[in-house]
């Protein structure tokens, strides 16, 4: 077929690789706008700082997730890696499930080629209890066992999610509660320093202790009978319907949407972030969402 009629087939993942690489005819820039707006100009200086810091305010940071299934352990352990969904596709994070963890625990680090809990580059973790129904996300400081004497390196909690058992049975959307630290009057997260399990952001949700601390919830998709599937309008963002797609709102305001994330390919998914979150916190809340256990499936 002529050029023009196959770049009409093209799908935004092809076009999205395709369209930025050699100056290619201006129609699949056009489509591609169409399809998936990219995201804002975001500087990232220092990487370390960047996916740690918060969204700008009134910034959406739209970011792309791949999944690589590649390797020895087919597809039980695969490495997602987090790219600024752009034209210059900046690379921020990578994670991996860990293998040798009696529950899931993932490693996320800066840089790609080294995921080991030793190396250099891990910023933090995501651990689940051993129903996988819940999970928290630590930076890369000490475990309280083997602090300093003043603490001053122990590890905060970035956030905790907690899946829900999903009433319908196994078909639809399970619901999810995203508590975060809350943020200062600097608009900066308020450090979380649990001594103890029981000091941490989950213990102080269930206690509803809920002082510096922040409750999203995933929006409820409605039911559409036309596609016969539930919906949420990711304007755009995403293209594939999928249970695991998700979006995270406060209750105060349902329309603001703190996060989303959804699939666009078999092994890619856009990734959005709104302040308060940073892109550490945003990374681990999807990461969890791979991590389907049976329990709330």
């Amino acid at each position: 077929p002529p050029k023009g009629a196959e770049s009409e087939e093209e799908t935004p993942e092809t076009l999205q690789k395709n369209s930025n690489k050699k100056g290619k005819a201006k129609k699949s820039k056009k489509q591609q706008k169409e399809e998936r707006p990219p995201s804002p100009v975001i500087e990232v200086d220092n990487l370390e700082e960047f996916v740690l810091q918060p969204a700008p305010q009134g910034v959406t940071v739209k970011c792309r997730v791949t999944r690589d299934k590649k390797g020895m352990d087919r597809g039980l352990y695969p490495t997602y890696y987090l790219h600024l969904d752009n034209d210059k596709k900046v690379f921020l994070l990578a994670g991996r499930k860990r293998k040798k963890s009696k529950t899931s625990n993932y490693l996320i680090s800066i840089d790609p080629t080294d995921l080991s809990r030793g190396g250099e580059n891990f910023i933090g973790k995501l651990r689940s209890n051993l129903m996988g129904t819940r999970f928290t996300v630590f930076d890369n400081g000490a475990n309280p066992d083997r602090a300093n004497a003043d603490w001053s390196n122990v590890r905060q909690e970035l956030s905790a999610v907690v899946y829900e058992t999903n009433v319908l049975g196994f078909k639809g959307p399970r619901k999810m509660t995203v508590i975060i630290p809350g943020m200062n009057a600097d608009c900066e997260r308020v450090p979380i320093r649990p001594r103890n399990d029981n000091d941490g952001l989950l213990m102080r949700w269930q206690n509803r202790n809920m002082d510096n601390v922040i409750e999203l919830h995933n929006k409820a998709p409605v039911w559409n009978d036309e596609t016969q599937s539930y919906v949420l309008n990711f304007h755009g963002r995403v293209t594939h319907a999928s249970v695991k797609n998700f979006q995270i709102v406060h209750s105060s305001d349902p329309d603001y949407i703190v996060m989303q994330f959804g699939r666009v390919a078999d092994d890619a998914f856009t990734m959005d972030y709104n302040y308060p979150l940073c892109a550490v916190q945003a990374f681990a809340i999807a990461l969890s969402s791979f991590d389907g256990k049976l329990a709330c499936e």
